[in-house]
């Protein structure tokens, strides 16, 4: 049977084995006595992109490793691509690097993590983007699924170096002044 500790931010000392500690974090221990995270998994507050240039979402914990970006119906009143954009304290807007596939048309990435390689007024994405750190704050992104109400398939990947740990993602459009007009966007991040 295991035992569950409920304690203060003060470490206990090593649990017994097969024993969980919460510590402001979950542990596990192995018949070594030896401490292991458990892996930590948490689900953003959806939010409407039915208004706005760009859809934030701050104060992800310094111990996240993986995001999850999952876009339902999202669209915007005008022509340019959506992007996500990551940062530590604020916003990176350059450096990024990668491509993007839709259809027989490609595009590179400067500004942000593309989600198509051209856009069209209330073109809809459903798609999931995925987030994650080799260490060191360097990130990776990866995405699929289907743009253009259906039209398509769309594809891509990239990376960027960050300055410090991250702490947020924004999604909006590259020119930045295209409005969200319809769907939902979540997050999902774990460490």
């Amino acid at each position: 049977m295991s035992i569950l500790v409920l304690t203060s931010d003060t470490l206990i000392g090593t649990p017994a084995a097969g024993n969980l500690e919460y510590n402001g974090q979950f542990f596990g221990t192995d018949s070594n006595a030896s401490r292991a995270q458990l892996q930590r998994i948490v689900l953003s507050t959806a939010v409407a992109s039915t208004s706005g240039t760009s859809i934030d979402f701050t104060g992800i914990p310094a111990w996240v490793e993986k995001i999850t970006v999952m876009f339902n119906g999202v669209s915007t009143n005008g022509s340019s691509v959506v992007q996500l954009q990551i940062g530590a304290g604020s916003v990176t807007t350059s450096g990024y690097a990668g491509a993007v596939w839709v259809s027989s048309s490609n595009a590179s990435m400067s500004t942000g993590f593309l989600t198509s390689s051209s856009a069209a007024s209330g073109d809809t994405r459903f798609l999931i983007a995925t987030l994650a750190t080799l260490g060191s704050n360097i990130w990776v992104y990866s995405f699929s699924g289907g743009y253009g109400n259906g039209a398509y398939t769309a594809y891509g990947g990239g990376g960027l170096t960050l300055g410090g740990t991250l702490d947020r993602v924004r999604i909006t459009t590259v020119n930045g002044t295209d409005t969200f007009d319809a769907g939902t966007v979540n997050i999902i991040y774990e460490g």
